[in-house]
């Protein structure tokens, strides 16, 4: 067991309110167990994020509807060879959190005894209302550290979808070096492996 010092925990971030000692960091292999012999549920709202069971947030019908959209239209723009799966889980070195959008390569049936990895995954969505802070610091930095290509961060509140790229990967202070915020009258590219495939309309 290893524990995080107050420096690790950003200000903002959920898990920042938890005393230190009080914390148990769970490996991703011993979530997966908890789920197995049924002591996580479906119908227990938390996901693992870097070590730690992180209760996940409440949507509202303005978070699912964009989530919504957003995956329609990301479907709508993907080429075969990918698909497009909305609040399922991605595992990481230690984490498991659920997108509320995800861009997989290859076929839903490719993943019948694992979800898939980083090394399968495009592109990653987080709908934000009211977690903002979470998914600039904790989500982010799961993704960074795993080298997921490109993050969106669909910002309900400034009506803008922020999109970072080039991640750092495992590092001291993962993140993304690149960041552009596209708002309602823009374009926003489509980016697979690198390369553009389409835009689709931010509005």
């Amino acid at each position: 067991m290893s524990t995080a010092s107050p420096s690790t925990l950003p200000s903002g971030d959920p898990q920042a309110a938890a005393p230190v000692a009080s914390i148990w960091r769970w490996s991703v292999d011993q979530y997966h167990e908890m789920i197995r012999v049924g002591i996580l549920t479906e119908d227990d709202p938390v996901e693992l994020l870097e070590g730690s069971l992180v209760t996940k947030m409440p949507k509202n019908r303005h978070h699912t509807l964009v989530t919504q959209l957003t995956r329609e239209a990301l479907a709508q723009t993907i080429p075969s060879g990918w698909y497009v799966d909305a609040q399922e889980p991605v595992t990481t070195a230690n984490s498991e959190p659920e997108p509320d959008v995800i861009v997989v390569r290859g076929d839903r049936r490719q993943y019948p005894d694992r979800h898939p990895g980083p090394q399968d995954v495009a592109l990653v969505v987080e709908v934000a209302d009211s977690s903002p802070a979470r998914d600039r610091s904790t989500k982010k930095r799961v993704y960074a550290a795993a080298e997921i290509p490109v993050y969106w961060l669909v910002n309900l509140a400034k009506r803008q979808i922020e999109v970072y790229t080039d991640p750092a990967g495992p590092a001291v202070e993962p993140d993304y070096s690149q960041r552009q915020d596209y708002v309602a009258a823009d374009a926003l590219p489509v980016m697979l492996e690198g390369r553009e495939i389409d835009r689709i309309d931010v509005r």
